[in-house]
């Protein structure tokens, strides 16, 4: 089955890149189960040193010519609808209408369009609604990851047996952003005297163990609706989101070559 190339290919030199800031954001995330020492770190220096490394992947694929004026323009697009639809599910436990957009845009445009569309839509949706806090960061990079996992589904797959692939890939993605909200948080949350406090200088199975009760003491309020919600919008819409997608790659010719006819008269 004939299937539509990436909207930015995925090179060696972006994965490298992309490698780079994933290792940083992700000592951002699991600090708490290898650091060593009594005083909490500032953990915004791993997002910092992340977001640098992004940002150099944009300047690469547009130095490279990988990343065309339409593709800048699909971008902004779609990471200004995230942002809109971001703010529909706020003050509701898990409701976020923004990530089956997210998930179904990386299925068709590739996982490096997923991952800045991901990592751009939350950092816009942050600018609108005022969400500019220490928690950021975390939020970017969660999301960045959403959409290159959703890019590198397998590409063969169509029709209802993709619907239920992405389906069941909501559901995780719903399960790994909490999870990965809970650990930006979960140190400083509970203070030091509970059985569910972070152990500094803790073992690591003390620490996991600590985490996952937990996170899935919280998950039912936010991830189980989150999943369900985005799961469904999927099943229902899927298909048809898709196709549109599919016919704007396809009518937009991205990073096709312009050619210029001569007119002799």
């Amino acid at each position: 089955m004939k299937t539509t190339p990436d909207v930015i290919a995925f090179s060696r030199r972006t994965g490298l890149v992309l490698l780079v800031a994933s290792f940083f954001s992700a000592a951002g995330f699991l600090w708490p189960f290898f650091y060593v020492g009594q005083n909490l770190p500032q953990t915004q220096l791993f997002f910092w040193c992340a977001v640098a490394f992004s940002f150099v992947v944009v300047v690469l694929q547009v130095s490279s010519q990988q990343l065309d004026a339409k593709s800048v323009a699909l971008l902004g697009v779609l990471s200004a609808l995230i942002a809109a639809l971001r703010p529909l599910g706020a003050g509701a436990v898990g409701i976020e209408p923004m990530w089956f957009v997210l998930i179904l845009s990386a299925r068709v445009f590739g996982p490096s369009f997923g991952f800045l569309l991901g990592m751009i839509s939350m950092f816009v949706s942050a600018l609108l609604t005022g969400g500019i806090g220490p928690w950021l960061g975390y939020q970017v990079f969660a999301a960045a990851w959403i959409g290159l996992l959703a890019g590198s589904l397998p590409k063969r797959t169509r029709g209802h047996m993709e619907i239920l692939m992405l389906m069941c890939f909501s559901i995780f993605a719903s399960g790994f952003f909490g999870i990965l909200m809970d650990l930006q948080f979960w140190p400083w949350a509970l203070g030091s005297n509970t059985q569910l406090s972070y152990l500094p200088n803790g073992d690591l199975s003390e620490n996991l163990s600590r985490f996952l009760t937990f996170h899935f003491a919280t998950a039912i309020a936010w991830d189980l609706p989150r999943a369900i919600f985005t799961c469904t919008l999927i099943a229902l819409t899927g298909g048809a989101v898709l196709s549109a997608l599919r016919r704007t790659h396809t009518r937009a010719a991205f990073m096709a070559p312009v050619v210029f006819n001569e007119h002799v008269k």
